[in-house]
């Protein structure tokens, strides 16, 4: 069964609507806990637009699952990471001006940028893992990098039209999480996942782990954080 990883972004999202102090990202990171999740994500951005340094900091003093910093390849936010030493970093790609983490990293153009990353954060004990697309030449690339896990985009998959142009992302990313796998790859997957897409992506043979924020998040604004979480917990069951 896929493990569970809840990017709590947008908790931080609302609070710095009012740029006031709740709701607090570190209290949104308990309740997700104690509801079942088997990770907390969040992306320290370098706009700092929603998770701040101070945030990163108490959530690696709290957490008790795994805490998954997603972040850019940008040396001080490497360095950061290095003081910090979350359980695993997640490089992804970043533009100032996007809503969201738009597609996967281009880990074949930056081949140096990321060796250079995954090795120093190697060095400290992090696991990294490359947010990438699910193709082999992305995933080779992963390989001769250094990184021993990679997360498949899944938003292709998320955006498709329903039946036709979902079910062939979907064999996408089966045959890249196969791959993956056959080179010894851990396989995690995430973004746009929500509660009635998500059990396609979890019953793919070998994925580890679904890491999902947005529609948890939105979710818990009707029914509660602890609800949410539970919920999509169990439709990955």
């Amino acid at each position: 069964m896929a493990k569970l990883g809840v990017n709590i972004d947008h908790v931080a999202t609302l609070r710095e609507a009012r740029r006031g102090v709740a709701p607090d990202p570190v209290t949104a990171a308990r309740i997700c806990e104690k509801a079942g999740c088997d990770s907390i994500v969040c992306h320290l951005r370098e706009d700092r637009r929603h998770i701040k340094d101070s945030d990163v900091i108490t959530l690696r003093r709290i957490v008790k699952t795994r805490l998954n910093l997603e972040m850019s390849v940008a040396k001080d936010i490497v360095e950061f990471a290095r003081r910090i030493g979350p359980d695993q970093a997640t490089l992804v790609p970043e533009k100032r001006r996007e809503i969201t983490t738009e597609g996967g990293l281009d880990v074949v153009k930056n081949a140096r940028r990321v060796k250079a990353a995954v090795s120093a954060l190697s060095k400290r004990g992090i696991d990294v893992s490359l947010f990438i697309n699910p193709a082999k030449t992305q995933i080779d690339a992963s390989v001769d990098a250094g990184a021993k896990i990679v997360e498949l985009h899944t938003g292709e998959y998320a955006n498709a039209k329903p039946q036709t142009g979902q079910r062939r992302e979907l064999e996408r990313l089966r045959r890249a999480a196969e791959y993956a796998l056959g080179l010894g790859l851990e396989v995690n997957a995430g973004h746009g996942l929500d509660y009635k897409n998500v059990k396609a992506v979890a019953g793919i043979d070998g994925i580890n782990e679904l890491n999902i924020g947005h529609s948890i998040i939105t979710r818990a604004v009707f029914v509660g954080l602890d609800r949410a979480v539970g919920e999509m917990k169990g439709l990955i069951r």
